[in-house]
């Protein structure tokens, strides 16, 4: 579970059709079997040493993710798995990947850059709700059939791999996970289903 707060923007050092090396903060201390979203892609952990990753990468993560499109050099999102106790600043994302979406363009809109967002089959959102890009945590608006949008702030902008992206470009999409839970309910979630589920 990750929470949408990037932490480092690493570089990826080499892709195969089982394996992503990337760099890594330094001081990063990893184990085999760890978890780490990689723009947003939760990957296992198989190896590492001081400022190095390598990762797991699954043919159904190759297909379904902008993974296999990354080139040596090229910037990426990093989020280490959340610690319990640790504050979600973000909202609950798993890394489980939904799809690709292109980035349709980017504009200045006061302090923010409003990225407006391909909106593909089957996406999950609700005006106000929340949407993870390359792993970002961001509020969703203005939704149409098309299209959605999301404001990024300047420390957002500047601290993640979002500024390298241009219009045209895919990214990965995470819709919300309690969105999904209640997609696959077409009852909803009742206070029978809580109770029942011992949140009551």
């Amino acid at each position: 579970m990750f929470t949408g707060i990037i932490e480092a923007v690493g570089k990826i050092k080499a892709v195969s059709s089982g394996k992503l090396e990337a760099a890594v903060p330094a001081g990063w201390t990893l184990a085999a079997g760890e978890s780490v979203a990689v723009n947003g892609a939760c990957l296992t952990v198989t190896a590492s040493k001081p400022g190095l990753a390598v990762f797991a990468v699954s043919p159904e993560t190759l297909r379904r993710t902008t993974l296999r499109r990354l080139l040596p050099g090229a910037p990426v999102n990093l989020e280490r798995a959340l610690a319990v106790g640790a504050r979600v600043g973000g909202h609950f994302v798993t890394g489980h990947i939904d799809g690709a979406a292109r980035l349709l363009s980017v504009k200045n809109d006061g302090n923010s850059r409003v990225l407006e967002v391909e909106r593909t089959e089957g996406a999950l959102l609700v005006e106000k709700g929340s949407v993870a890009l390359d792993g970002i945590s961001l509020t969703v608006y203005d939704i149409s059939s098309a299209s959605f949008k999301a404001a990024v702030i300047p420390h957002t902008w500047e601290n993640t791999a979002l500024k390298n992206v241009k219009p045209g470009a895919l990214l990965n999409v995470e819709y919300d996970i309690l969105g999904k839970y209640a997609a696959a309910r077409p009852a909803g979630i009742t206070r029978a289903f809580l109770a029942e589920n011992g949140f009551l």
